[in-house]
């Protein structure tokens, strides 16, 4: 049964497409030796392997998928274990939809910049490097005051919008305040998520416009259609 709730929250979310499911380790290892997904989401409490065992035999038989976690498991070594077989991302159980498709959406943002990554200098590989920590080892604390159902929140907004997108648009669209709201966009500008431009009118000072890195510029909100990320599909 949960097998099939995961398979439909994977179901809702572009440009996934679920290939298969497996209800044991061995059955894993043979899914992905036949199917050869992009993103396997693993649960450690198997009927017969422990599911971190899984990874080392699908890396041994040559398969390059990424691994995601989802289990009930809050051991702290069992994480620890996760981090070090090179997981990108652990979700603990029971999680809601949003939970999921948060994760999977940077997970194909991230898939994509390391597919599309040219490499000419240090910065570059330090932006690789980057891209492809775990979540848990890149995204800082949220500072005092501020909410992560509002950060999610505003970032959901800037993720669907066409362009770019102010303070005020930010704040009609979410129904935060507009003060808020800059204090939000102005947080993913300064670690890095959103990317700002400026607006000069004719007069007085120049309009701040925050788009999400990694989605093209343009000149204003509106419903965008996500694209494929390196057809990533788990």
């Amino acid at each position: 049964m949960v097998a099939r709730v995961h398979r439909a929250f994977v179901g809702r979310v572009e440009p996934f497409r679920v290939v298969g499911v497996a209800g044991t380790g061995e059955e894993a290892l043979a899914a992905v030796g036949e199917l050869r997904p992009d993103l396997v989401l693993l649960d450690l409490y198997l009927p017969d392997v422990f599911g971190l065992d899984v990874i080392p035999r699908l890396r041994a038989a040559g398969h390059d998928c990424d691994v995601m976690v989802i289990s009930a498991a809050r051991e702290a070594d069992a994480v620890r274990g996760a981090v070090r077989h090179g997981v990108v991302d652990y979700l603990l159980k029971p999680f809601e939809f949003e939970d999921l498709r948060v994760r999977l959406e940077r997970y194909a943002v991230q898939r994509g910049r390391l597919l599309g990554t040219v490499v000419r200098s240090q910065a570059d590989v330090d932006r690789v490097l980057a891209s492809a920590a775990p979540a848990a080892a890149t995204v800082p604390a949220l500072p005092k005051g501020m909410s992560v159902e509002t950060a999610e929140l505003v970032e959901r907004t800037l993720r669907e919008t066409d362009g770019t997108l102010s303070a005020s648009e930010c704040a009609a669209l979410t129904g935060v305040s507009r003060v808020s709201a800059r204090r939000y966009l102005e947080y993913f500008h300064t670690v890095g998520s959103a990317d700002v431009s400026l607006r000069y009118g004719v007069a007085g000072r120049p309009e701040r416009r925050y788009r999400l890195r990694g989605r093209p510029a343009g000149s204003g909100p509106g419903a965008g259609a996500r694209s494929p990320a390196g057809g990533a599909r788990p």
